[in-house]
């Protein structure tokens, strides 16, 4: 509880709230920490990962013993092996429906072409469109929170933005088979990174217990209710869904780490680990299930990874400047493309998509036609070039037969022992596009004028497809437009050093890691995924090389692309650094001079309907009067609370003063756990809840439901420490108060480690009992405070970790 008086009562108060926006309709509450993004942030609401710590809550912690702790850790690591199962299925089932769709399509295309081409073209064309328009139109019709690759929405929830719809039941069916339509329409984009919003929806979904509006709910599943655990819950799920899309269980781990959560613990470490190697073993199990002929067209190329073990064995010293050059070239075209689908993303949100879901399905329509046309009729102005003379112990099949995944690709060939180098690449799935540019022993493959038309063209292709209104990743199309750049200098560097050891597909392994760290500035995670999907760790040092120099080249220009894309889409994210303009500002300055609204301890139930239909604040200060009659704050209460307060009528009372049942002596009163908000959903609304004349003139003592420890900050604070307050323990609402008048302790790190008792519990005892006894003297002598002599850099109380 708090003691700190106010000056005024409780109108002189200073109550800082987050930058995020609590209305439905999009404004600001009072100022904001960071008030400059002015796009629209409809649906977008804070999350509450603080412990309310309310009598409710004390009393359902006082009831449960070790045995329901056991049970509650157990149940957790259960979640877990459910969330990496699921993940994995879903992994496959995507994989599988994609590779299947695409090997049928290239099949009855390389038939139709040896009678007509043109015919040939129509029909992939036609093939493309109809996959195509049944992902947008999925999107559109259904799930219109599944478009795009979902990691920026993911991101801001984990950072505590919760944003409506996206974590729901319809949205994960939206995102599973609207990814296969996206990327077997040959689209360019990839299905990995809705692979993550897949994971954090299935884990979402556990952790509620299911889709109760669907009626495919499970009672026993509802064990995590509050944001604070299904924030671990979706955490767990971030990291299985890289692990499905890449196969990599570790790089799916640091990616959680390192680009989606804002809050991490080593606990919530390991299940996350666990998770990702569930994962693996189902992908694997799958995979092995999958070689006997069961999956169709699924065969080794369906799950991601290109290995190049048997690529180059060494590179010399000569070779860091092509390779530090790769890394140039990747920060400057990774930032001009994040710039690019910022311009291109802000056409369409401000003239485009106003126009309804009927233009959006003609525009993603338009460009898989487009798409189509160009990645079929390029190769057909491309003379072909004649098949090399393979070594006997290659596997390697020149030309490749038709239909089949592989290299050399005989499109519009006079000759049968000859291929068209662009076809290899633009005829072909992105996954095989990648293969092909990353493999070994093919030197001389591609020629400099068909990689420069690929690069041109897919960039441009990349670029325009990002935003449209289907699930979209961007982990493979820029491991195409890397890869490709990366094998134009493998070209190059091969030509000039006239060596024999040096491969092509080396460089452009280095080129793929050069463009996603210029565009998605990550270094850690995606250096553990590239190698775990190339097979090879002798190249861990210059992939490292690489992505250090392209994210500092990117970092120059612009931000990374899911951060852009975060702010164009109206997510308030709170960076893990402050602005540095804040170290000059006071917490006092960012509240301005706005009116605290608070409530009475014991309040009118007409005044509560009063004033949260007159703004949309989520959080208010509670005042109760001393006997001297001074205000005195004891809490915070919640909007959603009190309209859950409202809605149930059970702990109305005729009397205006306080009730002494502040514990559970009531026969009725509302569950604790009733007051969780259901995930990614609006709540309960004020507009909802019918309240009678009688209702109205009843009371609410609101004392057993606020939160009585809400976090505070002295009003001359500066505003990056709030800042830092305010992110890493995850907060909603802060309150900002004069100077306190007396100090009643000092807490150090010694009071924050709580030994077990042993026969020298003694000894430790003592080590305070100076402290102890001064306290025990001036608190039975009726002194006002007491003044501790203990280092006062250690009795920060933000080294406590809830």
């Amino acid at each position: 509880m708090l003691s700190n008086h106010f000056e005024n009562g409780a109108e002189t108060a200073r109550f800082a709230w987050s930058r995020l926006s609590h209305s439905d309709d999009g404004e600001l509450d009072g100022v904001g920490l960071l008030s400059t993004t002015t796009s629209n942030r409809n649906g977008v609401e804070s999350l509450d990962y603080e412990v309310i710590e309310n009598y409710g809550y004390r009393e359902e912690q006082a009831q449960r013993g070790n045995l329901f702790v056991i049970y509650n850790a157990g149940v957790k690591w259960f979640f877990a092996l459910l969330i990496g199962i699921g993940t994995g299925l879903a992994a496959v089932f995507i994989n599988i429906s994609v590779e299947n769709f695409a090997g049928w399509k290239f099949a009855l295309i390389f038939n139709i072409i040896h009678k007509s081409y043109l015919a040939g073209c129509l029909i992939y064309i036609l093939i493309n469109l109809a996959l195509v328009f049944s992902s947008v139109y999925i999107i559109t019709q259904f799930a219109p929170a599944a478009a795009g690759s979902g990691i920026p929405e993911i991101k801001g929830y984990l950072n505590g933005v919760d944003i409506h719809g996206i974590l729901l039941f319809r949205t994960l069916i939206g995102k599973i088979f609207g990814s296969i339509g996206s990327v077997g329409g040959g689209l360019a984009l990839g299905k990995e990174g809705p692979l993550v919003h897949t994971g954090a929806c299935i884990a979402s979904l556990l952790g509620q217990g299911g889709s109760t509006k669907y009626h495919l709910s499970s009672r026993w599943l509802q064990g995590f209710k509050s944001d604070r655990d299904r924030r671990d819950l979706v955490t767990c799920g971030c990291a299985a869904g890289v692990a499905a899309a890449f196969r990599a269980p570790v790089g799916g781990v640091l990616f959680a780490l390192e680009e989606v959560t804002s809050w991490w613990r080593s606990q919530l470490m390991w299940r996350v680990f666990f998770t990702s190697a569930v994962v693996a073993v189902v992908v694997r199990v799958a995979m092995g299930w999958c070689k006997s002929g069961n999956c169709g067209h699924f065969g080794s190329g369906g799950f991601i990874i290109w290995d190049i073990s048997d690529g180059q064995e060494d590179y010399s010293f000569e070779e860091l400047l092509p390779m530090a050059l790769i890394g140039v070239i990747g920060g400057l075209l990774g930032a001009l493309f994040n710039q690019l689908t910022i311009y291109v993303t802000r056409w369409r949100r401000n003239y485009l998509h106003k126009k309804g879901n009927r233009v959006k399905i003609y525009e993603a329509c338009l460009i898989s036609v487009l798409t189509s046309v160009i990645s079929f009729g390029l190769p057909l102005l491309r003379n072909c070039s004649p098949c090399p003379v393979s070594d006997p112990g290659s596997e390697i099949e020149c030309p490749r037969a038709p239909g089949v995944d592989g290299n050399y690709v005989n499109f519009y060939c006079s000759k049968d022992n000859e291929y068209n180098d662009l076809a290899t690449i633009f005829f072909n799935t992105q996954d095989d596009a990648i293969r092909n540019l990353f493999s070994a022993k093919t030197i001389h493959e591609f020629s400099a004028q068909s990689l420069l038309t690929f690069l041109v063209m897919f960039y441009t292709l990349a670029v325009v497809t990002f935003g449209t209104a289907v699930p979209a990743g961007q982990f493979v199309p820029g491991i195409v437009i890397g890869s490709t750049y990366g094998r134009l200098v493998g070209i190059f560097t091969v030509n000039h050093y006239k060596k024999l050891n040096i491969e092509e597909g080396t460089y452009a392994l280095l080129g793929a890691a050069s463009f996603l760290g210029g565009s998605m500035r990550m270094t850690v995670s995606l250096c553990v995924i590239m190698v775990e999907i190339t097979n090879n760790l002798k190249f861990l040092p210059l992939i490292m090389l690489v992505l250090l120099i392209s994210k500092a080249v990117g970092d120059v220009f612009n931000e990374g692309l899911y951060e852009e894309q975060a702010r164009l889409r109206g997510i308030p994210l709170l960076e893990s650094k402050p602005k540095y303009e804040m170290r000059k500002m006071t917490a006092r300055e960012v509240c301005g001079n706005q009116k605290v609204l608070s409530l009475p301890r014991v309040v009118k139930v007409a005044d509560v309907v009063s004033i949260l239909q007159s703004n949309k604040h989520n959080g208010f200060p509670v005042i109760d009067h001393t006997r001297n009659g001074e205000p005195l704050v004891i809490g915070l209460m919640l909007r959603s609370h009190l309209l859950v307060l409202l809605q149930s009528r059970i702990d109305f009372q005729h009397s205006p003063l306080p009730s002494h049942s502040t514990g559970g002596s009531r026969a009725i009163r509302p569950n604790y756990s009733e007051f969780a908000k259901p995930v990614s959903s609006k709540g309960i609304s004020i507009d909802d809840i019918y309240l009678s004349s009688d209702d109205l003139e009843m009371y609410i003592d609101l004392a057993p439901f606020l939160n009585p420890s809400p976090y505070v900050v002295p009003e001359d604070m500066s505003l990056t420490k709030v800042y830092n307050l305010f992110r890493q323990l995850g907060l909603r609402h802060i309150f900002v108060v004069p100077r306190a008048s007396r100090v009643i302790g000092v807490i150090t790190r010694k009071d924050l480690l709580i030994e077990e008792e042993t026969e020298d519990s003694t000894t430790t005892e003592l080590q305070s009992t100076s402290v102890r006894g001064q306290r025990h003297e001036r608190r039975s002598g009726g002194q006002n405070g007491v003044e501790l002599e203990r280092p006062l850099l250690n009795g920060l109380l933000a080294q406590h970790q809830r």
